[in-house]
């Protein structure tokens, strides 16, 4: 059983297509795993067996009359911020507890035609507003490697989900390192793509203008496969970029001979962890012994990054949670006199003490007298940032940097106070703000056995250099495969 457990998606389609084994029996086996672990990590809000045996029945069946395509039968567990058509989509929040989506997001449509296997949906901060999964509604999601530290955020139940071995792989939306924090507290590979490239259609909204799905996986060979999977143009999706779909499997294939890696000196600054420096100092020289030219570089504005991005992200968050009222949808406080009182007394219970607090500053960034001081002279400060990208992309293919200043945290070490969580996505709220891609691939430990991640962007819809650069990264560290083991 184990052995079935650490293989990758491409391990698992020869497996499949050979008949060594069914996907009938894969997906038992992952649900036995979920059974016997999800209790320690709690990375599962809900778990879908009964769907995830009928898509198993179907995905056998496809296999043998020969039409399977890569993700056949393949078991992946879903955020639960992705609407899936009659199973609920909380959003880990009180207000949706009990909402099931009348329609399948697109990604989803796109998995069922591929008749991929869905276990769940998976535990994440409330409307994806954290890094640790502890605001979720429910209950913390743990770190599958310390289960007293927290996995990270917002996808912390689709990173750990994969560490822990109780999926093949998952998808998790980045607002504002949302994908790849998570994904390296827990030492798997996490995608970021270029904005547009990933449907939104079927996402729930967070901040509209830096919101996109991606995947978390056990190799960036992994990452490709599904990414390749769910983008492409869609119609429904006014920010979805009519762009063919790369050909990213192809690109790993290719060398690093040539390839120009930037080195921001703002990256590297006093605060980070030494073992984070010394372990991404690693993965670097393994890209140079194979051909790489590490390039100094400057990313001026990353200093303004946070205070942007929360401006930005509140204030579009206070818009699209406007929507939860009490009377379309969702949750309805039961004691009122009148419609105003519904209204407070519906958002006072159902959104949690981070999701208020984002609301209430976002609000302010957009009232009457501020939005000048706060959201314009922000979004001018965003173009500064996009422009250091361009300008950093002119002397380099790649940019590479820590994913976050520190390993893993203790649960409850930073919750109360939210300056701290705010800093611990330094690092990987420019790559939103700048609507480029990025991925955190898994370079090593440190002392107390915690992943780290090495984190690299790409210039706007450079997909194929950005994987070329992580699976040589990959590769080039050799590092042993191996998980968690929760006995």
């Amino acid at each position: 059983m184990a052995e079935v457990l650490d293989l990758t998606i491409s391990e698992l389609r020869e497996l499949l297509d050979s008949g060594d084994i069914s996907a009938q029996e894969l997906t038992g086996l992952y649900l036995e795993r979920i059974a016997s672990v999800d209790e320690k990590v709690k990375a599962y809000v809900t778990i879908t067996e009964k769907e995830a045996r009928d898509q198993a029945r179907e995905a056998d069946r496809k296999i043998k009359e020969g039409s399977a395509s890569p993700l056949t039968g393949i078991p992946l567990g879903i955020k639960d911020v992705i609407c899936t058509e009659g199973i609920p989509t909380t959003c880990s929040s009180k207000m949706l507890k009990d909402f099931r989506p009348p329609f399948n997001a697109t990604v989803m449509e796109k998995l069922e035609a591929q008749c991929a296997v869905m276990l769940g949906k998976l535990n994440m901060d409330e409307f994806a507003m954290g890094s640790s999964t502890e605001n979720s509604a429910f209950f913390s999601t743990r770190n599958p490697w310390d289960l007293e530290r927290i996995p990270g955020g917002s996808s912390g139940g689709s990173a750990a989900a994969v560490a822990a071995r109780m999926c093949v792989a998952s998808l998790g939306s980045d607002t504002g390192g949302s994908i790849r924090q998570p994904a390296s507290h827990c030492g798997v590979v996490g995608l970021k793509p270029t904005y547009g490239l990933v449907s939104r259609f079927g996402l729930v909204a967070f901040a509209s203008s830096l919101d996109q799905i991606g995947p978390l996986t056990r190799s960036v060979e992994d990452a490709a496969i599904l990414l390749e999977a769910i983008a492409g143009h869609d119609e429904r999706d006014s920010t979805s970029l009519p762009r063919p779909v790369p050909r990213l499997r192809k690109s790993c294939q290719e060398g690093l001979k040539g390839i120009r890696v930037g080195i921001p000196k703002e990256y590297f600054i006093e605060g980070v962890q030494e073992k984070v420096v010394s372990e991404i100092k690693k993965g670097l020289k393994a890209m140079e012994e194979m051909g790489a030219e590490l390039v100094d570089i400057s990313l001026p504005h990353t200093e303004y990054a946070i205070a942007t991005y929360y401006i930005i992200a509140t204030a579009e968050a206070s818009s699209n949670l406007s929507r939860y009222d009490g009377v379309k949808y969702g949750f309805r406080a039961e004691n009122y006199s009148n419609l105003m009182e519904m209204y407070k007394e519906t958002r006072a219970q159902g959104f949690g003490p981070e999701v208020k607090r984002r609301i209430m500053l976002g609000t302010y960034c957009l009232s009457a007298g501020y939005y000048d001081a706060f959201y314009k002279k922000a979004s001018q400060v965003r173009t500064l940032i996009i422009e250091d990208f361009k300008k950093a992309f002119g002397k380099c293919d790649v940019i590479a940097s820590p994913v976050a200043p520190t390993t893993a945290f203790k649960i409850g070490e930073k919750v109360h106070d939210p300056l701290q969580m705010y800093l611990s996505d330094i690092f990987t709220i420019p790559v939103n703000l700048a609507g480029i891609p990025g991925m955190s691939v898994p370079c090593g430990f440190d002392r107390k056995g915690l992943p780290v991640g090495l984190q690299l962007m790409a210039g706007h819809l450079q997909e194929e250099i950005l994987f070329r650069a992580a699976y040589n990264l990959e590769r080039g560290l050799g590092l042993e495969r191996k998980w968690p083991s929760l006995n």
